[in-house]
C-alpha cells in the first residue's frame, strides 16, 4: 500500500487516516519484484545516462529495496505526501521528494521521467483521473507506467460474491472491518478489473503493452500456490500489474 493521495481534498479524516503510524504502507515482496522485473526488461541495462524512475507513492521505500537490484544504474526518486511515510523511505532510498498528485501538483517539470511506479496507490485515490492526467505529464513520450492494484476479481472474490460476502480488498469503513475477511482497514476508495483498468489506462492517454498478475501476500498459507498459479490469467490475479506506454 502507498500513501499518495491527490490535492481533490480528501476529507480530513481521510487524510489523517493516511497519516497514520499504524497504517501499512508496504505491499507484498513478490508483487514489487514482479513489478520491477518488469521495468527492468521495459528500460533495459542502463547507459551512460541513467533513467529516471520515479516511484510515486513510494510508502516506506521497502518496494524500491526489493527492486533495486534489478533497476542497477538507473535512478530511482521517491515521491510520497506523507511525511511519515519519506521519513522511512529514507533508510532505503537516496533521493525523496514530496508532493501530491493534483494538476501540476508534483513537483517536477513536465517530461523530466524516463518511468513511473505507481504501486498499490490508485485505489485509494478520490480523483484517479487527474492523477493519471499528472503522471501523464512527467512522463517523457514514449515513457513507462508501471501500475500495480488489487483486483476486485480475483479468484476468491468470485466465490465471496457468490456466497453474498464482501469481496476481500472492498472497505466500507475506515474504523472497521465489515463484511469481508481480513483484519487491516487501508483505506481502499476504489477497486478494478483488469478489463476495467485497461480501458482506464487506454482513456488516459496510454497504449496498455501489458496486463500481468501477481499474488497477494495476505492469502493464506495453504491457498498461497493456488493463488500463484492464478498468477497465469491475470484476470482471476489477486494483484493486476499493467505496463503502459505514454503515447
Amino acid at each position: 500500500m502507498s500513501h499518495l493521495t491527490e490535492e481533490v481534498t480528501p476529507p480530513a479524516g481521510l487524510r489523517d487516516f493516511y497519516e497514520d503510524p499504524a497504517v501499512p504502507v508496504a505491499s507484498g515482496d513478490a508483487r514489487s519484484l514482479r513489478q520491477a522485473r518488469m521495468l527492468a526488461d521495459a528500460l533495459g541495462p542502463a547507459g551512460a545516462t541513467p533513467s529516471v524512475v520515479l516511484d510515486v507513492g513510494c510508502g516506506d521505500g521497502t518496494a524500491a529495496r526489493t527492486a533495486a537490484p534489478l533497476l542497477t544504474g538507473h535512478r530511482v526518486v521517491g515521491v510520497d505526501w506523507s511525511q511519515d511515510a519519506l521519513r522511512r523511505a529514507r533508510s532505503h532510498m537516496a533521493h525523496v521528494v514530496r508532493g501530491e498528485l493534483s494538476d501540476g501538483g508534483l513537483p517536477l517539470a513536465s517530461g523530466c521521467a524516463d518511468a513511473v511506479l505507481f504501486s498499490e496507490v490508485i485505489e485509494h485515490l478520490v480523483d484517479p483521473d487527474s492523477a493519471l492526467d499528472e503522471l501523464r505529464r512527467v512522463l517523457r513520450p514514449g515513457g513507462h507506467l508501471m501500475l500495480s492494484t488489487p483486483n476486485l476479481a480475483a479468484w476468491y472474490n468470485r466465490a465471496l460474491l457468490l456466497a453474498g460476502v464482501q469481496p476481500v480488498f472492498s472497505e466500507v469503513s475506515l474504523r472497521g472491518i465489515h463484511g469481508r475477511p481480513g483484519t487491516e482497514v487501508v483505506g481502499h476508495l476504489r477497486l478494478y478489473t483488469a478489463r476495467a483498468l485497461r480501458e482506464f489506462l487506454t482513456a488516459s492517454g496510454f497504449e496498455v503493452v501489458k496486463i500481468a498478475g501477481a499474488p497477494f501476500h495476505g492469502v493464506p498459507r495453504p491457498l498461497r500456490a493456488l493463488d500463484r498459479l492464478a498468477c497465469a490469467r491475470p484476470s482471476a490475479a489477486s494483484i493486476l500489474l499493467a505496463h503502459a506506454r505514454r503515447t
